[in-house]
C-alpha cells in the first residue's frame, strides 16, 4: 500500500510540474510576441478594422515618441496634451501638432517665411 501512495503523490507531483511548465512556457515565450504584427493597437483586438488600425497604429507610434528639441538638441520632447509638447530636458514647452511636434503645413509655412525673408534681405 505505501507504494501505491507514493507512486500516486509522484505521479501528481509530475502532473504539477509540467502545468507549471507550460504555464511558463505560454507567460514567456507566447506572450512575448503576442502584438508582433499590431504593435501598439493590439489593444483594440479585432475590432474596427485592420485598415483603421494601420492608421491608428501610426498616429500612435508618433504621439508616444519622443521628438529633438529644438533649444538643447536632445531627445527629449515628449507630449504632455493634445498639441502641446515639453521637454524634460531644459523645461520648455512648445506648440506643435495633435499628434507630432511639426505638422506637415508648419514645415511649409517655415520654409516659406525662411525664403521670403531671404528675398527681403537681398532686395534691401
Amino acid at each position: 500500500k505505501t507504494t501505491i501512495v507514493h507512486q500516486h503523490r509522484f505521479t501528481t507531483f509530475i502532473f504539477i510540474v509540467g502545468f507549471v511548465e507550460v504555464l511558463l512556457f505560454y507567460l514567456f515565450k507566447m506572450g512575448k510576441n503576442r502584438t508582433r504584427k499590431v504593435g501598439i493597437t493590439g489593444k483594440y483586438g479585432t475590432r474596427y478594422g485592420a485598415t483603421l488600425r494601420k492608421l491608428l497604429r501610426k498616429v500612435e507610434v508618433s504621439q508616444h515618441a519622443t521628438y529633438r528639441c529644438t533649444f538643447c538638441g536632445k531627445d527629449s520632447v515628449k507630449r504632455t496634451n493634445t498639441g502641446i509638447w515639453s521637454c524634460k530636458s531644459c523645461k520648455k514647452v512648445v506648440a506643435g501638432g495633435a499628434y507630432s511636434l511639426s505638422t506637415a503645413s508648419a514645415v511649409t509655412v517655415r520654409s516659406t517665411i525662411a525664403r521670403l525673408r531671404k528675398i527681403q534681405s537681398e532686395s534691401a
